[in-house]
């Protein structure tokens, strides 16, 4: 057998990565990405799923729906503000603190950096808490709500991760496997990106769903909330396990990621949130 053919039959056989352009089109300087088509889709899938789920009284029963149709439509910016700060802000202090604290000026960068989903959440509940107080809801309603119709724009977004070519998988040998283009390395890699799609976009919507219109959970303070802290905090730390870590951190505690320790509190939250919801009157 040739050295050639004895390589061929070492090399793991791998995906044709799609032809996609990650710019979606352009017009002079303006440049629309698939990325930010994700985060504004999905943002508007969430505002649109919100108002029909407030307009639907058999998934509140007796309990008053969290807001009302234009309290929603007021809160859009709302929740626009708290994911695109807080997801920014969230990437500045988790991931790159001293590189941002030397260049304070490229904080407002968005183009070349990252966004947090741990700090656009932790955005979004800010601005549920301020609404909230507002127009007199409690923050885990305000949350169960946006629990409800998030989990599309999540797997929007990590379809864009993967039409990007970024945040990809550590090297495998699975047959599903892609090279990604900007990979130097050129290694067949696991589509953690096509992963965290399915199981935080796609079944987490489906959960929350199942929850929401078969078993009342709207009807319980918290109780959609802790369902999808819970599900995408497990989620992402099953996840984590394919994915490449970041290179400027690697693995920041033995076996774990900075994904894996700001997942952890979020499965905490979720559990606590649905042992609370169990002693809140239907």
């Amino acid at each position: 057998m040739s050295a050639a053919m004895n390589f061929e039959a070492a090399t793991p056989a791998v995906l044709p990565f799609p032809p996609v352009d990650p710019v979606l089109f352009e017009i002079g300087p303006f440049a629309l990405r698939w990325y930010a088509l994700a985060y504004i889709a999905g943002l508007v899938f969430a505002s649109w799923y919100m108002k029909r789920l407030v307009s639907n009284p058999r998934l509140w029963g007796k309990v008053t729906p969290s807001m009302s149709v234009p309290q929603v439509d007021d809160f859009f910016l709302w929740s626009v503000l708290g994911v695109v700060l807080g997801g920014r802000l969230g990437y500045v202090l988790f991931y790159k603190p001293l590189h941002y604290l030397a260049n304070p000026h490229e904080i407002l960068m968005m183009w070349d950096g990252g966004m947090s989903f741990h700090g656009g959440f932790l955005g979004v509940v800010v601005a549920c808490f301020f609404y909230g107080r507002r127009i007199g809801t409690s923050l885990d309603r305000m949350l169960d709500l946006g629990a409800a119709s998030v989990p599309v724009g999540l797997g929007l977004g990590r379809l864009a991760n993967f039409i990007n070519s970024e945040l990809w998988g550590r090297p495998t040998e699975v047959p599903w496997a892609f090279v990604f283009p900007q990979d130097a390395l050129q290694l067949p890699r696991h589509p953690s990106q096509l992963y965290e799609a399915v199981l935080e976009g796609l079944l987490l919507f489906i959960v929350v769903r199942i929850a929401t219109h078969r078993h009342g959970a709207l009807q319980h303070a918290g109780r959609a909330s802790g369902i999808f802290a819970l599900g995408y905090g497990l989620s992402r730390i099953m996840v984590e396990f394919f994915r490449e870590p970041d290179p400027f951190l690697g693995q920041v505690a033995g076996v774990l990621t900075m994904g894996m320790i700001l997942s952890l509190p979020l499965c905490l939250v979720g559990v606590w949130l649905l042992l609370r919801s169990r002693h809140d009157p239907a």
